[in-house]
Formats: C-alpha cells, sequence, structure tokens
C-alpha cells in the first residue's frame, strides 16, 4: 500500500513539473516553424516512443470494447485540447497557457459532479469557481491590453481547458484498469492520424528549416511531455479522483510564469499577476473551502 502511494506521488509529482514546463517548450517549438507543424511532429515522436516503450516492456495493448473507448476519449482530448493549445499559444505568452489552465479543476469539477458523482458544489466552493471566473475576466482584460490579438488565444486555452476537461471525466467514467503507458499508446493511435489528416486537409507546407531551439522543444515535447507525461498522468487518474487529478494545474501557474519571466523574456503585467492570484485563490477555495469550515466547527 505504501509502495502504490508512493508511485503515485511520484507521478503526480513528474505531471507537476512537466507541465509546468510544456507552456514555454510550446512556444519555442513554434519559433520560426508553424503551430501545426510543432504539434504534429510532437505527437508523432511521442507515438513513436510510447509504442517502441510497450513493445520493450512487453505491455500489451488490448482491443476490446472498454479499451477502445478509453484510446478514443483519451486520444481525442489529445488532439482537440492540445490543437487550440498550440493555435492559441501564437497569441499570448507561454505563461498564460498555465494560468488559463488553471480553471480545469472548476470544469472538471463542474463536468465530475454530473457524469461520475463527484463532491456536491457547496457554498466555499461555489465562492471558489466565482474567484476563479473573475480571475479570467481579470486576465482577459489584460489580453487586450497586452496586444489587440491576445483574446483569441485566450479564448482558444478556455477551448482547450472544456476539451480537456471533458476527456478527463470521459476516461475516468470508463474507469479502464491498464497501464499508463498504454492509455497513452491508444490515445495517440487516434490522435496522430487526426493531427496527419489536419495537416493534409490545411494543406500545411513542411518547414524549410528546423531552428535548433525549436528542434529540441519538439523532440523534448515528443519524448518527456507526451510520453511520461501522458503516461505519468493516465496512471494518476486511474487511482485519484477526476477532480483532485485536475488539481495538478494549481501547482503549475507559478512555475511557468517565472520560466517565461526568465527564459523567454515574458513581462509579468499587474492584471496578468492579479487574475493568477485570484484563479489560485478560486482553486484553494474550490478543494479546500469546505474542508477547512467544516474542521473549524468540529472545533466549537
Amino acid at each position: 500500500m505504501m509502495e502504490l502511494k508512493q508511485k503515485i506521488q511520484g507521478s503526480y509529482l513528474a505531471v507537476v513539473m512537466i507541465w509546468g514546463t510544456t507552456p514555454l517548450a510550446i512556444q519555442w517549438s513554434a519559433t520560426d516553424v508553424s503551430y501545426l507543424f510543432g504539434v504534429t511532429a510532437r505527437m508523432v515522436i511521442g507515438l513513436t516512443v510510447c509504442l517502441l516503450l510497450l513493445w520493450v516492456m512487453k505491455l500489451p495493448m488490448r482491443w476490446h470494447r472498454k479499451a477502445r473507448l478509453t484510446y478514443l476519449a483519451a486520444g481525442l482530448g489529445i488532439y482537440a485540447a492540445m490543437l487550440c493549445v498550440y493555435w492559441g499559444a501564437q497569441y499570448i505568452p507561454s505563461g498564460w497557457i498555465s494560468v488559463l489552465f488553471g480553471l480545469t479543476p472548476i470544469v472538471t469539477g463542474l463536468m465530475a459532479r454530473r457524469f461520475l458523482g463527484e463532491k456536491k458544489l457547496g457554498g466555499v466552493r461555489l465562492l471558489g469557481v466565482v474567484a476563479g471566473i473573475l480571475g479570467l475576466v481579470v486576465v482577459f482584460y489584460g489580453s487586450l491590453h497586452f496586444s489587440e490579438n491576445a483574446w483569441y488565444g485566450v479564448v482558444a486555452l478556455l477551448c482547450s481547458v472544456t476539451l480537456h476537461s471533458a476527456s478527463t471525466v470521459w476516461t475516468k467514467y470508463l474507469d479502464y484498469q491498464a497501464h499508463g503507458l498504454e492509455i497513452a499508446g491508444g490515445g495517440l493511435l487516434v490522435a496522430v492520424p487526426l493531427y496527419l489528416l489536419t495537416w493534409w486537409m490545411l494543406q500545411e507546407p513542411w518547414p524549410q528549416q528546423i531552428p535548433a531551439r525549436a528542434g529540441w522543444a519538439i523532440l523534448y515535447l515528443g519524448v518527456i511531455a507526451t510520453v511520461f507525461g501522458f503516461a505519468a498522468f493516465f496512471y494518476v487518474l486511474r487511482h485519484v479522483d477526476a477532480t483532485r487529478v485536475a488539481l495538478l494545474t494549481l501547482m503549475t501557474p507559478i512555475l511557468a510564469l517565472w520560466l517565461g519571466n526568465w527564459l523567454n523574456g515574458e513581462a509579468l503585467t499587474w492584471p496578468v499577476a492579479a487574475g493568477t492570484s485570484l484563479i489560485l485563490f478560486g482553486l484553494i477555495l474550490y478543494e479546500f473551502g469546505e474542508r477547512g469550515i467544516t474542521i473549524a466547527w468540529g472545533y466549537n
């Protein structure tokens, strides 16, 4: 039991670190190459490495109905949510990606309550939702002053959050007990053909050259973020309720904002700082508010 707990905690920490560095890597992977090339190359590399690891580790890919539905649920999330992220990343700083993804626990929680029967939305949790929405409004206000097209990125990230949350809840609802690497591989088998189809439909040209930084970023995203990140995420999702898994995004915005400021020269404006604080405050209320009131009431 203790060993299982340590594995879950280790996987949870790995996802936090990977998700904290992913936004900046996404920005760099689309430098001097198109966003569609960046995300498609990432997923093709990820699928190749994932299938190789499955073969080396002798992990089977099962194809019964529940397995196929789980691969579909994961794959549609990988395709649709990440496509929105990459498109939106053209218009906003990398740190904002993680900040906006901080709304994932709220969206996931609302969906999980409806479809998974998880915690009800009490008074304090509702206040957390309101605080998160206010934070989003402040960030959106800041985007209007950042550039005239920044709101495109904000809207795209909100679509991504909704799609990612729906995929998470659907995957959890199916409750397929499998290795995280198997689910990641199955999801990529669904997502990669969709990316290639999108590439063909949009007649995306092959880049004439790939800058070194973009190439290394794509490689990092393909191997680390896609294979190990998705595998760790699906492993945690297997053992932890969907709302608590979504709280991963509570820990990543500060790391992402700091890395964007330090390594990419991204300015941290007061609306973004204030909006981030409101979103994080809302998430804390959403997760811990009811529990804190219960404890305090018990002591009185």
